[in-house]
């Protein structure tokens, strides 16, 4: 259907899980990200997948007995309701599903699988060694899970695609919401517990004049009226307009984290400069995996009441002493962000495999500390998802997370 005659136009909205692998980006469709499991399918199959096994009503029934069985039994499937974030617990990752009795055949397949698996290319998904023959109107949010994946796939489209006419008819918009939440946008958009103003798009009205323009053939202004790139700047709080992703007008910046060897915890003495550290001072922190780091917002789908999606208060996770917080100097005018953050560790473990966590963090006057973005890697897979390299104990690896 990516290159099919009759597929002359489409609006994907949401689109990650059908993502597979973007050059360094390899999540196989929301699965992965930076090679350790997202845990939103267990709850999303749990929901979806019903049982092979389900009452009949006799061959021969009269349209009287179906209309009395009708009303006295309510034949449509229904799991029965659990609680997902006590069902998250459970060890082995493996045996969640089995252990609160929901259907575990496709979860049971696929967690087994690698993010180089075979099976994740035999289909449904889209890999970058694949054409994209479809001008298409994107929709992401920043909050969703898929927005690395999604923003990675507009750029390798518009970059790649064989037709030029294809590569100049793909626009995006990036709203401040969680999954598919760009209608539910209102003059006061609260994301999490954080308002971003007023957020609303005219999203039927653009819609619909894509496909005018692409289905009907309508000579209509929507190329003229509408950017190549839409995307709503949170805490300035507007939408503003580009040609390229990141913005054509983008500064690429660094910071360096910088310590006394003490960054554990909001109360630690972490700093976050633009000048490197003249010292080679290194923080440490104890992983216990009897009391992990929890997720608290953040780019979340579709995981039940386990955890919610968006912008909050990051003050509780920062008091924990197996967090490390590296704060900058109160800045003295709005600095704004646009593009993808890029970040380098250097770590060393006494496990052979561990996952390393960040999160950009926006600390408002008042002390509110909003999470912006994040994102995980596993150290096996620091050079690269087509194979496992293992630490050793006291030596230091290079890990980049994107």
């Amino acid at each position: 259907a990516l290159d099919h005659p009759s597929h002359s136009a489409m609006v994907p909205q949401g689109f990650g899980a059908g993502v597979g692998r973007i050059g360094k980006i390899n999540e196989q469709g929301n699965w992965f990200r930076g090679g350790a499991e997202q845990m939103l399918f267990f709850s999303w199959l749990y929901g979806v997948e019903h049982d092979k096994y389900k009452p009949r009503i006799p061959a021969g029934a009269s349209q009287q007995d179906l209309i009395r069985i009708s009303r006295f039994y309510d034949l449509a499937p229904e799991n029965p309701p659990i609680d997902m974030a006590e069902a998250l617990n459970h060890l082995p990752i493996q045996d969640i599903l089995k252990n609160i009795n929901g259907k575990n055949e496709i979860f049971d397949k696929m967690i087994r699988r690698k993010p180089n698996d075979e099976a994740w290319f035999n289909g449904g998904i889209y890999h970058d060694n694949m054409e994209i023959g479809v001008p298409s109107f994107w929709f992401a949010s920043w909050y969703d899970v898929s927005i690395t994946p999604n923003l990675a796939l507009f750029n390798h489209v518009r970059n790649n695609s064989k037709d030029a006419s294809i590569r100049d008819n793909q626009y995006l918009v990036i709203a401040p919401t969680l999954h598919c939440g760009y209608t539910r946008a209102t003059e006061n958009t609260i994301v999490g517990e954080r308002s971003v103003g007023d957020a609303r798009l005219n999203y039927k009205e653009q819609i619909y004049a894509w496909f005018d323009l692409l289905l009907k053939g309508e000579q209509n202004d929507f190329k003229e009226k509408t950017p190549r790139i839409q995307y709503y700047t949170m805490g300035s709080n507007k939408w503003q307009a580009s040609d390229t992703w990141p913005p054509e007008n983008a500064k690429l910046t660094s910071y360096y984290l910088n310590s006394n060897g003490k960054s554990n915890s909001l109360f630690g003495d972490g700093s976050l400069t633009t000048t490197k550290a003249n010292s080679d001072n290194s923080d440490s922190f104890t992983y216990d995996p009897m009391n992990p780091v929890p997720s608290y917002g953040g780019n979340v789908c579709c995981t039940g009441n386990a955890i919610k999606g968006g912008a909050f208060d990051q003050y509780q996770m920062e008091t924990r002493n197996d967090i490390l917080v590296y704060t900058s100097d109160i800045l003295k005018e709005g600095v704004e962000i646009s593009g993808f953050i890029e970040s380098t560790l250097y770590v060393s473990s006494d496990a052979k495999d561990t996952d390393f966590t960040i999160k950009l963090i926006d600390v408002y006057p008042d002390g509110k500390a909003y999470n912006l973005d994040e994102t995980i890697q596993r150290v096996r897979y620091r050079e690269g998802y087509d194979k496992e390299v293992f630490m050793e104990k006291d030596k230091v690896y290079k890990l980049d997370l994107t």
